[in-house]
């Protein structure tokens, strides 16, 4: 092993400096190197020579470059691969910790919180790597890592490359993996697999994580086999009594011996390993939207408070802040508040560990600007929620030309403090600080502050405030798309005129010619295509955008918006699921998720989400009691639940905020259709329709207003449109 180690170090010298062998396995030998072009430590994986010699380069790199595409926080992502003189090597991250077969032969049978823990984290990724049509094929506890509680799959791809190399040297239909974990297809050598293989393996891997045994042991190969195609899977809880009923059939149907027999869906395995009554969470181990026991990987980033002398920097300090949150949203491992729920708390002062008990965040990170001139003084503190404790401080005295660096060195610090690991993608992602003129970007934060108070003059001036930007900087692609969706949203409930919907073209246009690769331009592009009818393009530009950002929960509602606007409602449906589930406290995307179901008839579905579209919105209006559109959803809701009486009296405050808001009619026009009183539905509807409100085609696929469809009132409102 030592002439190993030396002919690596000279084959790879110009990249890697190899240290040591940290490990050995079926496939390859693994080492600790340092990354000379990065300064990081990585493992080196040097497959074994007959494997090399037998699948050779391009087959090799062929195989596996399909894998180091995929971004999944609970996948260890692939750096590199190549050849080296007569070595195939890849590259990944140098993962601090233990493996779970290292965890299993010390402790031999995991608590069955922290079993299933695991179990359900590795499902998560595997349903992410089917859908991108990955299957990994050697699902095994050595082939997952656990660094800080939380496990990371290896070696995606790697099993396919070998199997190639497997069929070279015996030229017959070899089965490449585990014994004790292959899917019985799988050793049977029957050709291509699919995602339930996969999903047999982690069943095997739970069973083991339970009853400290795999279900199908023996003291060959050939004895593992015969057992894995005849005999019946050993009950778990004679194993171990204490299994959970539930949790046993879950991973009884994982090991069915023929596919179709299990989970279709490595999604739908995850979700069969919640207990009745919740989510079930190891110690120490929690989640976001827990209470007090909030995800540790969870953060709320508050408004930072104005202590400038004139007090007048209110849209500097939101900008700051909705700034880094739009970089952490953008890692997989990290659960973000949104920024509604975040800044419900501005100027409240309340209790950290209350906030984060009140946003099921483990982490809430406040501060302070102080501008005087060109002047900042700003400080950070990321606070634990749950005890009050810093986890990490820092003052920045700097000049304004740097508040992009220093947006960037928090994030970074917020990452390092809790300790998440980033793939490349994310790393560059929070690390692009913009070159943007400092001046116009404060014009662009001020139109920020204005955009999200959704009602028709503050929208109309944020406008000016992007414009204004747009005359400082003429190439800031984040004003021209700003600018692009005041258009859009004025279009849509305000004013449907033929002006509007042309200034949202060319102002999405304009934000694409400048910045091909960002995401909210993509997203904006797509909502003015939706509005202009062009639904085939607005698809690109959404799916295009989710490429960029798979975690932009705009590019998801958005794009959900205008599935539903085509009456798309399994689709939209799709596309709201995902919404809700990249956040979870938002009542908007939750009340058309409901809305879409009940078109589709899936009235079990549609109860439990307007359900959870009440509690969601309640708490909204507990932070946020004036928000017109929070209340009037709300009522929706209510009705729905059967409280007319509270239903009513939101309502009537909602529309008293605002009366002459379309938009408001609209919804309260909704209100009233459900509600059973189709005079008062069709008053709101008709003067909706004189303020500007002007958007036929929801009108025409609003299941909130089907009691209305067979009134010839409503026949007369379309031909108005």
């Amino acid at each position: 092993m030592t002439e190993l180690l030396d002919r690596l170090k000279v084959a790879l010298a110009d990249r890697y400096d190899v240290e040591r062998e940290v490990g050995r396995g079926g496939m390859a030998t693994v080492f600790l190197a340092q990354d000379q072009r990065h300064r990081r430590p990585v493992a080196l994986k040097v497959l074994h020579p007959q494997l090399a010699v037998s699948l050779g380069p391009d087959r090799f790199l062929r195989e596996i470059q399909i894998a180091a595409k995929l971004q999944h926080p609970h996948i260890v992502p692939l750096y590199d691969s190549g050849q080296a003189g007569d070595f195939l090597y890849y590259v990944m991250p140098y993962v601090e910790g233990e493996s779970l077969r290292q965890r299993l032969e010390r402790e031999q049978r995991l608590p069955v919180e922290d079993a299933v823990h695991i179990a359900r984290a590795v499902a998560t990724a595997l349903d992410y790597a089917h859908r991108q049509q990955i299957v990994h094929r050697d699902i095994k506890p050595e082939n997952v890592m656990l660094h800080e509680g939380e496990p990371l799959v290896t070696d995606f791809g790697i099993a396919k490359a070998v199997t190639v190399a497997a069929e070279n040297l015996t030229q017959t239909g070899t089965a490449v993996g585990t014994p004790s974990y292959m899917s019985p297809e799988q050793a049977a050598g029957e050709g291509e697999l699919d995602g339930r293989s996969d999903i047999y393996s982690l069943g095997a891997v739970l069973y083991e994580m339970l009853a400290g045994t795999a279900p199908f042991a023996g003291p060959t190969i050939q004895a593992i086999m015969a057992k894995l195609f005849t005999d019946p899977v050993p009950p778990l809880r004679k194993r171990r009594a204490e299994t959970p009923e539930w949790l046993e059939q879950g991973v009884l149907k994982a090991l069915a011996k023929a596919p179709g027999e299990r989970f279709a869906t490595a999604a739908q395995f995850a979700q069969a390993l919640k207990p009745p009554g919740g989510v079930t969470t190891p110690p120490g181990v929690v989640t976001a939207g827990s209470g007090a026991h909030a995800a540790a990987k969870s953060i709320a980033v508050l408004p930072f408070a104005d202590m400038s002398p004139q007090r007048d920097q209110e849209y500097f300090c939101e900008g700051m802040a909705e700034e880094i949150i739009n970089a952490l949203t953008k890692i997989q491992a990290l659960q973000v508040a949104s920024r509604s729920s975040a800044f419900a708390f501005k100027g409240q002062n309340q209790d950290i560990r209350k906030v984060g008990e009140q946003l099921g965040v483990g982490t809430v990170l406040e501060g302070s600007v102080r501008k005087a001139g060109n002047r900042l003084r700003i400080t950070a503190q990321l606070i634990k929620a749950a005890d009050g404790y810093h986890l990490w401080s820092e003052r920045y005295d700097r000049e304004m030309e740097d508040v992009f660096a220093i947006q960037e060195e928090i994030a970074g610090n917020i990452v390092k403090a809790l300790r998440v690991m980033l793939s490349e993608d994310e790393k560059r992602a929070i690390e692009k600080a913009p070159r943007v003129n400092v001046q116009a970007y404060e014009y662009y934060l001020r139109g920020r502050q204005l955009f999200h108070q959704w009602r028709r003059k503050s929208v109309e001036h944020a406008r000016r405030m992007f414009e204004r930007a747009i005359e400082i900087d003429p190439n800031y692609a984040l004003a021209y798309a700003g600018i692009a969706d005041c258009c859009s949203y004025t279009f849509t409930y305000w004013d449907a005129s033929a002006e509007n919907l042309a200034q949202a073209d060319t102002a999405s246009h304009k934000a694409l010619e400048l910045d091909s690769e960002l995401a909210e331009a993509h997203t904006s592009r797509g909502l003015a295509l939706t509005f202009a009818k062009r639904y085939s393009e607005a698809e690109t530009e959404f799916e295009t955008a989710i490429r960029l950002n798979a975690k932009s929960f705009d590019a998801h509602y958005l794009y959900a918006r205008a599935r539903f606007q085509q009456g798309k409602l399994a689709l939209a449906a799709e596309s709201f699921e995902e919404a809700t589930r990249l956040r979870p406290d938002d009542y908007q995307a939750a009340s058309f998720l409901a809305q879409a179901y009940d078109g589709l008839g899936r009235k079990t579905d549609a109860l439990a989400t307007h359900q959870r579209t009440l509690q969601a919105v309640e708490k909204h209006v507990e932070l946020n009691p004036d928000d017109p559109r929070a209340l009037c959803l709300g009522a929706i809701e209510l009705v729905y639940a059967g409280h007319r009486e509270r239903a009513l009296e939101w309502a009537r405050r909602a529309l008293a905020i605002d009366p002459e808001d379309s938009l408001m009619l609209y919804n309260t026009a909704c209100f009233y259709a459900i509600q059973g009183e189709p005079d008062e539905a069709f008053a709101c509807l008709d003067k909706a329709l004189q303020l500007g409100w002007g958007h036929r085609e929801w009108l025409e696929n609003d299941s909130d207003l089907d009691a209305l469809r067979g009134d010839p009132r409503f026949q007369a409102l379309l031909r108005k449109l």
